[in-house]
């Protein structure tokens, strides 16, 4: 055999063995949706998940609140009072203390 031969051979098993571990790589990474693209894909999952479930408690706790408010006459009070400043008939006064406006703080 002469050294030109085993060269020959010596490149065309490299150029198999490049071929075999391209063809590896090309189906774990290639392709449309790589092994990394889906695991980007399951993490966003992930958050996207957490994040509903953090908005359904919120509509919850909103919805419970609406039922409050409709139905409580001590937090239908309770909003009067803190929120409009309401009294109840005759037999409370609201004071408020205003601070002096810049024209009035000179005098």
């Amino acid at each position: 055999m002469s050294a030109g031969h085993l060269n020959r051979d010596g490149i065309r098993r490299l150029a198999w063995r490049l071929g075999l571990v391209f063809a590896a790589w090309f189906a774990v990474q290639g392709g449309e949706y790589s092994t990394t693209s889906l695991f980007r894909q399951s993490a966003r999952e992930r958050m996207l998940t957490a994040a509903i479930d953090s908005l359904r408690r919120d509509v919850d706790s909103l919805r419970a609140l609406k039922r409050r408010i409709e139905t409580d006459p001590a937090t239908q009070e309770r909003i009067a009072r803190e929120d409009f400043g309401m009294v109840r008939g005759d037999k409370e006064l609201l004071f408020r203390f205003v601070e002096p406006g810049p024209s009035e703080r000179k005098r």
